[in-house]
C-alpha cells in the first residue's frame, strides 16, 4: 500500500468516526438534531449532534472533522491553530448573517 493510500485510508477512518459520532448523539439524544449553536471555529449555525468541545471551543461536527484530520496528519497540535486558520470563513459567514433578511420579522 503506498504512502497515498495509507493517508486517505486514515482519513476515511475518520471521516467514519466523526460521523458515527453525530449518529451516536443523534441515538441517544434525538433532540440533539434539532438544537442549534453557532460554532466557534466556522461561525455558522449547526446542530449540536457530533459537535464536540476542544478547551473553550465548540465545535460542530464538520470542524471536528477538520480538527481530527489534521491532528491525525500531523498539520496542527493545537485547537487554536484551526481556529485560527478558519477566522476569515467565519468572518465571512457572520458578516452575511448580518445583511440576512429574517422574514418572520418583516410580519
Amino acid at each position: 500500500m503506498s504512502e497515498k493510500e495509507k493517508l486517505l485510508e486514515k482519513v476515511e477512518n475518520i471521516r467514519q468516526s466523526v460521523e458515527q459520532m453525530k449518529t451516536d448523539d443523534i441515538e441517544e439524544n434525538p433532540e440533539s438534531a434539532f438544537e442549534h449553536f453557532q460554532c466557534d471555529c466556522c461561525g455558522e449555525t449547526k446542530i449540536f449532534a457530533g459537535s464536540l468541545i476542544y478547551k473553550d471551543f465548540r465545535l460542530c461536527n464538520d470542524c471536528v472533522l477538520l480538527a481530527e484530520t489534521g491532528f491525525a496528519l500531523g498539520k496542527m497540535s493545537e485547537i487554536e491553530e484551526l481556529i485560527e486558520k478558519m477566522d476569515d470563513k467565519k468572518f465571512e459567514v457572520l458578516y452575511k448573517s448580518l445583511f440576512e433578511i429574517d422574514e418572520n420579522s418583516m410580519n
